[in-house]
């Protein structure tokens, strides 16, 4: 399979805005096994298979992952800092951050990065691309070694700033794809106070545009009904996992549609069937009877970018605002729908 056979024309005109000059010597990673895994499971977490969402448009893990590592290449036109990027997120498995809510660790979601290591390692086709590029696996399996690839919130990275330029524009319709580029293209290689290295913004209203747009995205990603959506995926596979349908395993080697359809023959059929069709998510201060619910919080994703080396909430009134309405997002409610396991 060829990664470029299928992949979307609005995500190839994207990738443009990103790196207009698509660097060839990468296409031989995409196009790995293990890569190509991720072209099946779609960034969203399993949320858009529901129609509590109005999202149709299929994003996948790998097309974030080549974004990624394109802006990384923009940015650094460094091989092992960009397939830091390219493989940040080769451990992924079905429905994303939701097997995270199955690990237990819905507030750092970072539960299944630990893999990436032995995945990178047990790849011949990779482990050969490596060797003939003189490229060593701990320059590469760890995407946290480069402030540029990654960095803590609230900082902008080229993995923070992909999701949300590419959530904004295809999963929730709130840039187009002019608008993306007029803030891409004002993010230079900056420096913090302290002299570290980050993508930072030359103007302070096209910040200010990405502050409002990554808040509001901010609070869709630990929304109510996202915070159900994942965790209810989670424990339906973790029953099918105690069942024996499903292995840990399938959740790496697996496609979404291949354990939709696993989900589609077993007993949680009726309620996975619920979820997919509700319209509404339901909400209540006090703990409802006789229905499976969701009480608990989820990671918090912000980001304060710096504008000329200071960060905006320090110097606009209006984007710090937009920050501090994005952390008051109350999670202390009984989330719901009319059904029980």
């Amino acid at each position: 399979m060829n990664y470029f056979d299928n992949v979307h024309k609005d995500i190839l005109e994207y990738y443009k805005v990103l790196e207009p000059e698509f660097p060839e010597w990468l296409k031989d990673y995409i196009n790995t096994k293990e890569l190509l895994k991720q072209n099946y499971i779609s960034v969203t977490c399993g949320t858009i298979y529901s129609d509590l969402y109005e999202s149709s448009f299929f994003y996948s893990s790998l097309d974030h992952s080549i974004a990624v590592a394109l802006i990384i290449w923009h940015f650094t036109h460094d091989k092992k800092q960009t397939l830091s990027g390219l493989f940040h997120d080769i451990a992924t498995p079905v429905f994303k951050h939701s097997i995270d809510f199955l690990n237990g660790d819905y507030m750092n979601q970072e539960s299944t990065e630990d893999l990436t290591t032995s995945i990178i390692l047990n790849s011949k086709e990779i482990m050969n691309l490596l060797n003939r590029d003189n490229i060593d696996i701990k320059e590469v399996n760890d995407y946290h070694l480069y402030p540029i690839a990654d960095n803590d919130t609230p900082f902008l990275s080229s993995d923070r700033l992909e999701y949300s330029l590419s959530n904004a524009l295809f999963t929730y319709n709130k840039l187009n794809i002019d608008e993306i580029k007029k803030i891409y293209d004002d993010i230079y290689v900056g420096k913090d106070e302290n002299g570290n290295i980050e993508l930072s913004f030359k103007t302070k209203s096209l910040a200010r545009q990405f502050v409002k747009v990554t808040s509001e995205l901010s609070i869709i990603y630990r929304a109510d009904k996202t915070r159900y959506s994942m965790q209810l995926l989670a424990d339906i596979i973790k029953k099918l996992n105690d069942e024996g349908k499903v292995t840990i395993d399938d959740l790496y080697e697996l496609k979404e549609s291949e354990i939709i359809e696993i989900i589609e023959n077993s007993d949680y059929s009726e309620i996975f069937n619920t979820w997919r069709n509700a319209k509404k998510i339901l909400v209540s201060k006090d703990k409802p009877e006789g229905v499976y619910y969701v009480n608990h919080g989820s990671k918090i994703r912000y980001i304060d970018p710096l504008v000329e080396g200071k960060r905006i909430s320090s110097i606009c009134k209006i984007a710090k605002k937009y920050i501090d309405n994005n952390l008051a997002y109350d999670m202390d409610n009984y989330v719901y729908l009319n059904i029980n396991f």
